[in-house]
């Protein structure tokens, strides 16, 4: 047979490696902690809810193809002016929107070594190269990001705080990178976790958007806010940028009970006050008491924790997600991050962060008797 003889993907698309969710699912366990996925234990804003099923009426309606309420009310929040918001599917669509718009073949995309897997994905999908620069001690290093720079690079991408470490670079650290990047390159902060960081040193860019021409930030409903099933993002930067992702984005590409939720949760201060709270709260627990039980765990700002795990048998990362599992805690094995000795566990209820607690100490308990 011909290797012609059907439709054959462009060169490149077949190189990718596709994104792999968090698991979900525990066949033959009857409850479930999901802590897989970074997903806020107390879920959405009642009145996002609500406003989902108000949205249920008039299904036979397209949405608003300019979402425009919401990039009114991320606005007013914000003290951003509209024009220079765009929304999509998920942080997820923009960050993909970006690469097709800005790099192509022969293009690069610079990220930061263990950066979100949807970078590589998208530059990939836009034909272009990914750079990765080295990180320090699971840390975003901003002279590693500048020296990937080439006359190549079309766009720096960079999760500040980022995932699956949890790690952040303070603000002066990401201006400094802005200054050292050529003028035509794109700065992209994709600040995801922004709401739960606690640092004074940090900023989510919103300042340094507004004084560049080369820099734009995105961010998610689909944390903090508990609408990740709804897929709601928003990028805020230079009006040229937007003009450029909405040329090139599908027509009502947010769908109308999104756009609703949005709005109404980005009202509910006091919802997001106490998932603020809760994670205040249990991030430190966690680290405390895994850190008791002699894991190796990484400083976080997020609302999860990179939690690295010995390479002796019996105690492996590997052999600690199918103990949990087993038991339905459902973490997230990070192996295709380049880390496959640790595991990522998202902060959940009260009941969850406790039981896998127990769990880890009954696991290693268990190989320690082992040994002997």
């Amino acid at each position: 047979m011909s290797a012609f003889s059907r439709p054959i993907p462009r060169p490149g698309v077949l190189d990718i490696d596709a994104y792999v969710p968090g698991r979900s699912e525990a066949p033959g366990v009857a409850k479930i902690f999901k802590l897989s996925s970074n997903e806020t234990p107390l879920g959405p804003s009642p009145r996002a809810v609500e406003a989902v099923k108000a949205a249920a009426d008039g299904l036979e309606s397209y949405p608003d193809g300019g979402s425009t309420k919401l990039r009114e009310a991320l606005a007013a929040k914000y003290g951003l002016d509209a024009g220079h918001i765009i929304c999509g599917t998920g942080s997820d669509e923009i960050l993909s929107l970006i690469a097709h718009a800005y790099i192509g073949p022969g293009d690069e995309g610079v990220m930061s070594q263990y950066g979100f897997l949807v970078y590589p994905i998208a530059i990939r999908a836009a034909g272009g190269t990914p750079v990765v620069a080295k990180e320090c001690d699971y840390r975003t290093d901003v002279d590693a990001l500048l020296a990937a720079v080439t006359p190549r690079t079309k766009v720096v991408f960079l999760a500040n705080p980022n995932n699956p470490t949890g790690t952040y670079i303070p603000f002066n650290e990401v201006k400094r990178l802005h200054a050292g990047l050529p003028p035509h390159v794109l700065l992209v902060l994709d600040a995801a976790y922004a709401e739960y960081v606690r640092r004074n040193d940090y900023a989510s860019g919103l300042e340094l958007v507004a004084t560049s021409d080369n820099v734009a930030m995105t961010r998610t409903f689909s944390k903090i806010y508990g609408l990740a099933k709804l897929r709601i993002g928003w990028l805020y930067g230079p009006s040229h940028v937007v003009d450029a992702l909405n040329r090139i984005r599908s027509a009502f590409n947010v769908n109308g009970a999104a756009l609703a939720a949005g709005v109404a949760a980005l009202a509910d201060d006091a919802h997001l006050a106490d998932a603020l709270a809760h994670n205040d709260r249990w991030l430190p627990w966690l680290t405390s008491e895994l850190q008791r039980l002699g894991l190796g765990v990484t400083p976080s700002v997020g609302n999860f924790l990179l939690v690295h795990f010995p390479k002796q048998p019996g105690r492996t990362a590997k052999e600690a997600d199918a103990f949990l599992a087993a038991r339905g805690l459902i973490v997230r094995a990070v192996g295709a991050y380049g880390l496959p000795d640790a595991l990522r566990l998202t902060v959940g209820t009260e009941e969850a962060n406790r039981k896998v607690v127990a769990a880890l100490e009954e696991f290693l308990g268990r190989a320690s008797s082992a040994r002997g």
